[in-house]
C-alpha cells in the first residue's frame, strides 16, 4: 500500500466537498467549508499562499482517500496549526491515517521548515485523540469550554509536535 500526499487541485473539489460535509465526518471537524464553492476557495488559497495555508489530498495507491490542512499561526516563530484531518469511510479502520499523519508531519516540519505544528481536537472525539497520540503528537493540555458547538460548550485537547521530535 502506497500512501502519498499532495496539494489539492480543482479536480479534487467534489471528493473534498463530499468528505468534509459527510454526516459521519462533519461533527468531528472544526471550521469546514459549507459548499463546493468554499472548497474551491480553499484550494485556490492553498495554491496562492503555499506557506501560509494548505489543503492536501491523501492518496492510497493513487486513489483519493482523505484530506488534511494547515494554517500559518506565526511566521516569526514558524508555527502552523494543522487539522481537518479526515479519511474517507471506505478507507477507515486500516490505520492508514497514522501513516498519512506522519507523512504530513514530516512535510510540515522538514519540507516547509516549520519549527512547531499544533493541533486541537474536540475532547469528545476519542478516536481522533488516540490517532494523534499514535502518530506522534504530544499532548499539552486542555482548552476548557473553548468551542460552542450544537448549543453546548466543548473542551479542546491541545497537541503539538516539534521538528526534533519527529520519528526517524
Amino acid at each position: 500500500m502506497s500512501i502519498t500526499l499532495r496539494r489539492a487541485r480543482a479536480d479534487d473539489v467534489d471528493f473534498l466537498a463530499e468528505l468534509l460535509t459527510d454526516e459521519d465526518t462533519r461533527p468531528f471537524l472544526g471550521r469546514t467549508p459549507e459548499t463546493r464553492e468554499d472548497v474551491l476557495a480553499e484550494i485556490a488559497r492553498s495554491e496562492r499562499e503555499p506557506y501560509a495555508y494548505g489543503r492536501f489530498v491523501i492518496e492510497v495507491d493513487g486513489e483519493r482517500a482523505g484530506t488534511v490542512g494547515f494554517t500559518l499561526e506565526s511566521d516569526r516563530h514558524r508555527i502552523a496549526e494543522v487539522g481537518r484531518f479526515a479519511i474517507h469511510p471506505r478507507f477507515r479502520g486500516r490505520r492508514l491515517g497514522d501513516d498519512a499523519a506522519r507523512i504530513f508531519q514530516r512535510h510540515m516540519l522538514v519540507d516547509l521548515d516549520f519549527h512547531r505544528i499544533e493541533l486541537q481536537i474536540y475532547a469528545f472525539n476519542e478516536r481522533a485523540i488516540a490517532h494523534a497520540e499514535r502518530s506522534g503528537f504530544v499532548r499539552e493540555g486542555v482548552k476548557r469550554r473553548a468551542y460552542l458547538r450544537g448549543g453546548e460548550w466543548h473542551d479542546a485537547v491541545l497537541f503539538s509536535l516539534l521538528r526534533e521530535e519527529l520519528e526517524e
